[in-house]
């Protein structure tokens, strides 16, 4: 893949869970010790992970000879890298040694007041840009501007068409994400809607999907690539020639080996540098994480525009690695939804949980829009977020009437275990929770339903299911239930329809059908990070036609937000016990 090495190896006993994810570093080792020098290691990224089976894209230029046929060692590599150019990042901003940067620091922290200049309005030839209300604010702002996008609400859609703007008007553009699902999401639309996009990063933790938009790929199909590896060949054979030679060439009056090597590699390195430029020439929209702006590629770069979505869930210290090289900066997201990660409790304590985004919503409101019509799901769907997360002003579009499986179907259901038994438990491997017995039902559940509403009808339309939970422990045990057995034949038939996924990694997506599997049950009322509510507004808010929670009521509602749910269920006819279904 780009000229990368990929291996896939597999390991002796798959009889234990695996803590190994997709987009992880990672380093092999020889099977008889670590501490073996640099020479007996070899680090890589983790393309994919199955229940035995791994593909791990290698930072290496071939196979060590080592590592071939033997038995490895696998362990997580702590990258500090992107801490290095956070702390960097914020010492630059401190600094004041960029003017610009300084004037957006002082915007952002709430000492200045940003800029808006209503005449840009009449000079853009761009109607269809300015029906869309925040994007005006977008257009007019000249420092900053927020777009609030509670879920459904079109942030992605103003996100583009103020991306579309800004590329009509030849204008340098950076989009940018905390995640690299956020980012891939965007690219994707950015090249259906036909923009030239360069997504940066590592190919192997970039959707399979997007790969043609790496520098990786767009290298490898460019016209003078073959030029390039026909280069690389002439080096090596050189570098492969007898000892004599040098007496050769010079009887023949030309140069030395060691100046005719020096200068190929010279040419081939200009090669590579060519190739790079022409592709950046070509390049609409550059798009990356918010570590990745950091990136070699784009050292020296200024952009006119610097795009941040899902800004609410991003770092305050990794926010300004793009804002750097921003002229204008635009932050949308919604920080009613998932925070950041923070592993120290301290640093969170201290402020470190606060995004930027939050921070400039509440010392600069004027740079704020809210959208409030949201398009995705039915109003009885809607209604608990609305209420809980924004005080009831979101409005269902009248589109959202006719988004149902069945017309008298109830849009809502909690599926209440209480009383069952099923109870949650740890995963010793990664210390994650899991509840097989509630997994296995939700599974059942999920499989008769797609009987009910009819296959046929999930084919004809192209109907698609979510399957969510908070834990990766749950994830990885729904996905072995589903995929690697044979006990739910709907669920297996109708894989390719089927995401199955954390919380976490569903943020801006949306599913016809989702169904939530809460995990957590037990006599002391625990739930852990379920009571960070904002993860749970992130669930449920994907569904477009149904919402189906499965949950023990009497471990949940200990904690108000979910009994305050649980009532709106209730409220709504759409609460059930497990003792309705047949447990066989």
């Amino acid at each position: 893949m780009g000229e990368r090495l990929i291996v896939e190896i597999e390991r002796l006993d798959a009889s234990y869970p695996s803590s190994f994810n997709s987009g992880k570093s990672v380093f092999f080792f020889h099977h008889s010790g670590r501490l073996q020098g640099s020479d007996n290691r070899v680090n890589g990224v983790i393309n994919q992970v199955k229940q035995n089976t791994m593909f791990v894209t290698l930072q290496a230029d071939e196979l060590p000879d080592w590592m071939e046929g033997n038995r490895l060692g696998i362990d997580l590599l702590f990258d500090e890298a992107s801490y290095r150019e956070m702390e960097f990042a914020l010492k630059k901003v401190i600094s004041g040694e960029n003017k610009r940067v300084e004037e957006l620091r002082e915007i952002l922290l709430g000492n200045t007041q940003p800029r808006f200049d209503s005449k840009t309005e009449r000079k853009t030839p761009h109607s269809i840009f300015l029906k869309i209300k925040p994007a005006k604010k977008i257009l007019q702002a000249q420092d900053v501007a927020i777009v609030h996008g509670p879920p459904g609400t079109g942030k992605t859609t103003t996100i583009l068409a103020a991306i579309q703007e800004a590329v009509e008007s030849n204008l340098s553009v950076l989009v940018c994400a905390p995640s690299n699902a956020a980012v891939d999401l965007l690219v994707e639309k950015l090249v259906d809607n036909g923009i030239e996009t360069l997504r940066l990063g590592h190919p192997a933790r970039i959707e399979e999907k997007i790969l043609n938009q790496t520098l990786d790929a767009k290298t490898a199909f460019h016209a003078s690539f073959r030029d390039s590896k026909n280069s690389e060949k002439r080096l090596i054979n050189t570098s492969n020639l007898p000892s004599n030679t040098s007496e050769i060439l010079a009887q023949r009056n030309v140069l030395s080996a060691n100046s005719y090597t020096t200068m190929m590699r010279e040419d081939s390195k200009q090669l590579e540098d060519y190739i790079r430029f022409d592709i950046f020439q070509k390049t609409k929209v550059f798009a990356c994480t918010l570590v990745g702006a950091s990136s070699y590629h784009l050292k020296g770069m200024n952009f006119d525009l610097v795009f941040i979505d899902e800004a609410a869930q991003g770092l305050e210290a990794a926010t300004w690695i793009p804002i750097l090289k921003a002229k204008k900066l635009v932050l949308a997201g919604d920080h009613c939804q998932l925070p950041p990660t923070i592993k120290s409790q301290t640093a969170s304590k201290d402020g470190l949980a606060e995004t930027l985004f939050e921070k400039v919503i509440q010392r600069k409101p004027i740079a704020a829009h809210m959208l409030q019509v949201q398009y995705r799901m039915p109003e009885s769907i809607m209604g608990f977020s609305n209420s809980w997360f924004y005080k009831g002003n979101l409005i269902a579009d009248e589109s959202t009437k006719t988004h149902f499986f069945l017309r008298d179907e109830n849009p809502l259901e909690w599926i209440d275990t209480a009383g069952s038994g099923f109870s949650d438990q740890l995963e010793a491997e990664s210390l994650s929770t899991f509840n097989p017995e509630e997994a296995r039902f939700a599974c059942k559940y999920l499989n008769d339903l797609i009987l009910q509403i009819g296959i046929a009808q999930f084919r004809q339309h192209e109907w698609n299911i979510g399957l969510i939970a908070p834990y990766g422990a749950q994830v990885r045990l729904l996905k072995r239930l589903i995929l690697e057995t044979y006990d739910f034949p709907n669920l297996k038939a109708f894989a390719d329809m089927i995401t199955i996924d954390t919380v976490d990694g569903f943020q801006g997506q949306e599913r016809d059908l989702m169904l939530i599997s809460l995990v957590r049950s037990n006599e002391k009322g625990e739930i852990g990070f379920l009571s960070d509510t904002r993860r749970m507004n992130v669930a449920l808010t994907r569904a477009k036609r149904k919402l189906v929670i499965v949950g023990d009521s009497s471990t949940l509602t200990q904690h108000p937000f979910f009994d305050r749910l649980l009532a709106y269920f209730e409220e709504k006819n759409a609460y059930r016990s497990i003792w309705e279904f047949d447990l066989g």
